[in-house]
């Protein structure tokens, strides 16, 4: 299951949520309290329920129902996509955690609180997702799939404790590559497709915040250091040639980024609204002047790279 896919769709369901209401009543309403809101927090654990089951629920009927059911199994896709995949989840589990803990936050939730329940959205959602692959003949649970959201959730909850701040942040960045359309069925045909499926356009990065390491110095606040890891290459997810694939073949390749980000939280702002906002896209990689490395290549600047 791609789990960049499931962050998009709880970050746009929570949009469309916003959108519902007018600008005074959506500044109002994103206002964190500033003790225990009951009413607050009944409803994000509730909301969080439903969203959680139906999305279970929709899975289940449109992901795997036509395929055959199995006994329970694990798989071992550690070698698939040189990792990509793994990195979706520790990225998805993280910021799902991130925004399951800003809720408990907005309901006036104790630090405790948005730790141990929180944070941990993320990890529980994507577990559940991989028993429901752990019962599919087509697919299998993969134990590094679960380190891999474990991964994610441990750096958002290590962050807290230790500096009661996010410092390092994973981030999401994709441009098109040209190997979806020799496999679009895997790579997909459309954008929205590839955005989703293409390993190749996929960069996940940790940006990290240069001011926060260094607080006694004019660094503006909202300057980060990012490095990225991507990789190119990749027809399919295992080295093998495809079965009946007839197109050509490319040596699959890892790259290393490094750029100039931003920390859209650390914009000082009065509007609650704007703070949402820039909460929610501070998961996308600002494009900026990168330098790349590529195995076995020399070095390549970029001007701006997404």
């Amino acid at each position: 299951m791609n789990s960049i896919k499931i962050y998009f769709c709880f970050v746009c369901m929570g949009l469309a949520m916003a959108s519902s209401y007018s600008q005074n009543r959506i500044s109002s309403f994103l206002t964190p309290a500033d003790t225990l809101n009951s009413k607050r927090k009944n409803t994000v654990i509730l909301t969080e329920a439903i969203v959680m089951s139906t999305a279970l629920v929709g899975l289940n009927q449109l992901w795997y129902a036509d395929y055959p059911r199995s006994k329970f199994h694990f798989i071992n896709d550690n070698q698939e996509w040189l990792q990509m995949d793994k990195l979706g989840h520790s990225f998805t589990s993280y910021q799902m955690g991130r925004l399951g803990a800003e809720l408990l936050h907005w309901s006036g939730a104790s630090k405790k609180q948005q730790l141990l329940y929180g944070s941990g959205l993320g990890f529980t959602f994507l577990t559940a997702v991989e028993v429901l692959d752990g019962f599919s003949s087509e697919w299998g649970a993969s134990m590094g799939d679960v380190i891999a959201n474990a991964s994610g959730t441990a750096l958002y909850v290590s962050q807290e404790l230790l500096w009661n701040e996010q410092r390092i942040i994973p981030k999401f960045s994709f441009q098109k590559s040209p190997y979806a359309a020799q496999r679009p069925t895997i790579l997909g045909s459309t954008f929205s497709e590839q955005l989703l499926k293409d390993y190749n356009g996929q960069t996940y990065w940790l940006s990290v915040n240069i001011h926060s390491f260094a607080k006694t110095t004019k660094i503006p606040k909202w300057i980060n250091l990012a490095f990225g890891l991507g990789a190119d290459g990749m027809i399919s997810g295992k080295t093998e040639i495809p079965y009946g694939y007839q197109g050509e073949i490319y040596d699959r390749k890892r790259q290393f980024y490094l750029s100039l980000d931003v920390d859209l939280t650390k914009i000082e702002t009065k509007s609650h609204f704007l703070k949402t906002f820039f909460s929610v896209f501070n998961s996308i990689k600002i494009p900026a002047p990168t330098v790349e490395l590529t195995a076995n290549e020399s070095v390549r600047f970029h001007l701006i790279h997404f």
